[in-house]
Formats: structure tokens, sequence, C-alpha cells
């Protein structure tokens, strides 16, 4: 069951490659009223604890499939669905420690009844929530 934030709790993990921590994960949920074309997607932003990660350290695994940020402008062909969480992993090596750490999720998408000016003009809506790593 999803959460009504868009940043959700269950997810948030440390993610480790061959026995070594190499970065984190946080579930996301879709927060308008219908689903997406990939394509529609923008980069996505990060902040944890005020260290910034954004470009090609995130990537989005949607319906079990993973994609580069740069990937989803391609993607016209793939949906997110409103009831689906999206993973976003981070690169960072080591991960995070475990205890509170003060999350924010920025990203944008067009839509088909919006110009596309609108993607610079109304920047994107920071999500905020703090999550505690076990």
């Amino acid at each position: 069951m999803l959460e009504k934030e868009c940043i959700q709790q269950r997810g948030f993990r440390n993610v480790e490659l061959d026995g070594k921590v190499t970065g984190f994960q946080i579930n996301i949920r879709l927060t308008n009223y219908r689903g997406l074309w990939l394509s529609q997607l923008r980069p996505a932003t990060i902040i944890v604890d005020g260290e910034t990660f954004a470009g090609q350290q995130i990537t989005w695994t949607i319906n079990g499939v993973t994609y580069e940020q740069a990937e989803l402008a391609e993607r016209g062909d793939d949906h997110w669905s409103l009831l689906d969480p999206a993973t976003l992993t981070v690169a960072k090596e080591g991960g995070l420690a475990s205890g509170c750490h003060e999350i924010e999720v920025r990203f944008v998408y067009s839509s088909s009844y919006i110009p596309p000016v609108a993607d610079t003009l109304l920047g994107s809506k920071p999500h905020k929530r703090t999550l505690i790593l076990v």
C-alpha cells in the first residue's frame, strides 16, 4: 500500500554490490491524478542532509526496469502508473549512516495541456520528509 506522501518510508535503504555499500534507494509515488509516460519525466535531484545528488548519480526503476535519467526522454512507450512506486537509486560510496535523514526529492514532468516552457518557469516542487535508516 502506498502512503499519501510522495516520498515513501518503505524502501529507504542502502544498496550493496558484491558485499560493498554503493549507494541508497528511496521509493516515491506519483502525485498527479493519472500516470505518466516516462518521456514526460525530467531529471530528478535528491538532497539528503544538505548533500545534493543529480544527473548520472541517480537511476529510476519503474515496472522492474532501471533507467538512467538521460534515457527517460526516449521512453515514450513506457508508462509509470499512479499506483506503482518508482525506486530512485543514488550512487554514493558507503551509502548513508544509520539514523534520521532529511530527504528532499525534486522532479517535474511535462503535461500535454501545459506548454513546455512551464518546465523551466515553474521549477520543481520539492517533496520533503524525514526518514530513518536502520
